[in-house]
Formats: C-alpha cells, structure tokens, sequence
C-alpha cells in the first residue's frame, strides 16, 4: 500500500513541475508580449493561461499533501 501512494506521491509532484513550468513559460511570453507592444491587451491569453497553470500547480501541491497525511496516518496505525 506504501508503494502504490509513493508512486501517486511521485507522480503528483512530476505535475507539480509541470505546471510550474508550463506558468513560467507563459509569463515570460506575457512579459515579451508586454514589453513588445506596450500594451497588455494582447497579453490576455497568455495571462489566463498562466493563472490556469498556476492554479493546477496548488491542485497538485493539496493532492500531494494529502497523499502525504494518508502515508503518515497509515504509518501511525502500522
């Protein structure tokens, strides 16, 4: 039983960082967008596609914790 939410663990830190970089990306291609055109109008998109990415990344991080407290009630009882 361990193994299988270390496993979950794992993977749920993999999207974790996935996301963050997947946010990353997007405010620095809002940041050029920004700095190009002077205006943030055209940055809209990649704004809300950053905060998309950003909010997936703390669905993860919750997942994850709670992952973590299961491991730790689990090796309690154990």
């Amino acid at each position: 039983m361990n193994t299988l939410f270390t496993i979950l663990l794992i993977g749920l830190c993999v999207m974790v960082l996935v996301s963050l970089i997947r946010g990353i990306v997007a405010f620095m291609q809002s940041t050029k967008i920004d700095l190009e055109t002077g205006e943030s109008q055209d940055a809209t998109d990649m704004q809300l596609k950053q905060n998309k990415a950003m909010f997936a990344r703390i669905k993860y991080q919750a997942l994850a914790i709670v992952v973590v407290g299961i491991m730790l009630v689990i090796a309690r009882a154990g």
